[in-house]
Parts: C-alpha cells; structure tokens; sequence
C-alpha cells in the first residue's frame, strides 16, 4: 500500500497549461476544506484531477452552493478499495479537532 500524506493547494479542474501530477492520477483519498465555512469534505476518487473538477463545477450535491473549496490533503493508494477504506475511517471520527491534526501533521 502507498500512502503518503501530501498538502495541496487550490481546487482546480484540468488545463492544458499546467501539468498533471502522476500521483494524483492513482486512487486516493482527499480532504477538501470550505473557505467560507470551514467546514470538511471527506472522499475518495480513482482519478483525483477529474473529482476534483466535478466539485468545481458543481455535480457534487454536499459540495454545491458549500464552497468555494480548497484542497487541503491527500493520500494517494494503489487500489480505490484502500481509499474507500480510509475514508470511511476519517468520517467516522466525527472531529473536526482530529481531521485539522491530521492535516496539520502532514505539513498543510
């Protein structure tokens, strides 16, 4: 299993400007943060570039009309089961306390 925690910066959709990271090419686990609530965004996708492009326009019902968001962690796997996984762990936390230790003690 590959996991590392990496920060991450602002939610943004595909450009033909800017690269494509590989890591964020495998399944991973992400944390998004609202800007103007604070409040989280826990899930999981197999293409994280493509996920986070759909939250920015709009077809995630729990993130529309919640943002902007800012990407704010991510755990990259090899396997999308080993993400769910992890992302169900996360969520049932239920601490925003936990949730901002585990970002803050990944460097974001």
């Amino acid at each position: 299993m590959v996991r590392a925690s990496r920060p991450a910066g602002k939610v943004w959709g595909s450009s033909p400007h800017v690269p494509t990271i590989s890591f964020l090419s495998m399944p991973a686990l992400y944390i998004l943060r609202s800007t103007r609530t604070g409040r989280f965004y826990i899930g999981s996708a197999m293409s994280l570039p493509e996920r986070l492009a759909e939250h920015e326009r709009g077809h995630s019902p729990y993130t529309r009309h919640r943002g902007p968001w800012r990407l704010v962690y991510t755990e990259p796997y090899e396997v999308l089961a080993h993400a769910r996984r992890r992302e169900r762990e996360i969520k049932t936390w239920k601490s925003r306390r936990l949730i901002e230790e585990l970002i803050t003690n990944s460097g974001g």
